[in-house]
């Protein structure tokens, strides 16, 4: 108990000394040396702290200004994937309001016909499980019984035949292409107005065989067919493609041409379903008689002189 109040008295003297000097030096205008020392000393620890202080605030502040950065660029991508759709978008409304352009004036410039546009909801060749035969090609349309489809109907484009309707269900019909190998449509050559009829040649080929025209010059490379209206199945003078190459054998009884379809039969989108059409036969028409070809015509050979007596 004693060395416990010997120690206070020790203390609470030190500190009374301490406050005289200071008076003491107060009053002798020596007090500047010791705030200097005291400064000194204390100003490395307190730069030491505020230096500590701000770089936590720094550190802080970087992370915050990071997670701006960052919702900064999300947003960007976000705009710049909305601009990118939004161009698609465009393009793909352009190129929809061409194809629904035609189809109106196609529509217009022929009012005979009763025309409905459809959309293609399939464009493949399907192969026929276990079966020999070659690809069976044809398209699906969004039309059916519910809006007066039939089978039988022809389907065109602005540019010329696709086909006619082979099946029909509620709301969908199926559409048998003219290159397919089971096809057949009767068909003219504009030029000669020589008929014939175009076959699909199935294997995936485009193009489309012409047979059964008349030997001689009744078709050239280059020449237009169309449809004949023959038969009633289809409408007189419809596009259905251009003669790529003619096949004319010496020993044939018929000339046959291939043709190249004037519709992308691969890249369909629209297409118009003919519900109504008024049949004509080119039968009516006078058909010229083709000319032979000169390596055809051959000169009957002249009589043998005979003898004088």
């Amino acid at each position: 108990m004693s060395d416990l109040l010997r120690s206070r008295a020790s203390i609470i003297l030190f500190l009374a000394l301490v406050i005289i000097l200071g008076i003491i030096l107060r009053f002798t205008g020596n007090m500047g040396f010791v705030q200097d020392a005291t400064f000194g000393i204390l100003t490395p620890a307190q730069e030491a702290l505020i230096d500590a202080t701000n770089g936590v605030t720094n550190l802080f502040g970087g992370f915050q200004s990071v997670n701006e950065l960052r919702a900064q660029v999300k947003q960007l991508q976000e705009q710049l994937n909305q601009s990118t759709l939004d161009r698609v978008r465009v393009r793909e409304l352009e190129s929809e309001n061409a194809e629904l352009r035609a189809q109106l004036e196609y529509k217009q410039e022929n009012p005979d016909y009763l025309l409905s546009g459809a959309t293609v909801l399939e464009n493949r060749a399907r192969v026929l499980a276990q079966d020999p035969s070659p690809l069976v090609n044809y398209i699906v349309i969004d039309q059916g019984r519910a809006d007066n489809v039939a089978v039988g109907m022809p389907v065109i484009t602005p540019v010329g035949l696709v086909g006619r309707v082979s099946e029909v269900g509620a709301h969908w019909a199926r559409v048998q292409l003219i290159n397919d190998a089971s096809s057949s449509v009767n068909a003219v050559v504009q030029s000669s107005r020589a008929t014939g009829i175009i076959q699909g040649q199935g294997r995936g080929s485009e193009l489309v065989l012409m047979r059964f025209l008349p030997l001689g010059e009744a078709v050239q490379e280059g020449d237009v067919i169309l449809t004949s209206g023959i038969s009633g199945a289809f409408p007189k003078r419809i596009v259905i493609g251009q003669v790529v190459q003619v096949n004319q054998r010496d020993t044939a009884l018929f000339t046959e041409a291939l043709v190249r379809p004037s519709v992308d039969l691969q890249r369909l989108e629209y297409v118009l379903v003919m519900k109504r059409f008024t049949p004509t036969d080119i039968t009516a028409e006078e058909t010229p008689t083709p000319t032979p070809s000169p390596t055809a015509t051959r000169r009957a050979p002249a009589p043998a002189a005979t003898p004088t007596p």
